[in-house]
C-alpha cells in the first residue's frame, strides 16, 4: 500500500469520527466531492500536519462545494 494511500484512510478514519458518520457516510461523502482525490493532491503538505488541522481543512474544502455534510 503506498503512503498516499495509507493517508488517505487515515484521514477517513479520522473525519468519520469527527463527523459522528459511518465508514460509508464518509466514503460517499468524500467520493461525492472529490476528497480523495484532494487529499492525495495535497499529500505532500497535509500528512505534516494534525488530525485536527485536516479534519478542520476537509470541512472548509466541503463547505466550499456546498457539501451537506452529516454530523
Amino acid at each position: 500500500m503506498s503512503k498516499e494511500m495509507s493517508f488517505v484512510i487515515f484521514c477517513i478514519e479520522n473525519y468519520k469520527i469527527h463527523r459522528s458518520l459511518t465508514g460509508r457516510q464518509a466514503a460517499d461523502l468524500f467520493r461525492q466531492y472529490g476528497v480523495f482525490d484532494y487529499l492525495r493532491e495535497f499529500y505532500d503538505v497535509l500528512h505534516t500536519t494534525g488530525y485536527q488541522y485536516i479534519n478542520q481543512d476537509i470541512d472548509i474544502y466541503l463547505k466550499a462545494r456546498n457539501a451537506a455534510v452529516p454530523g
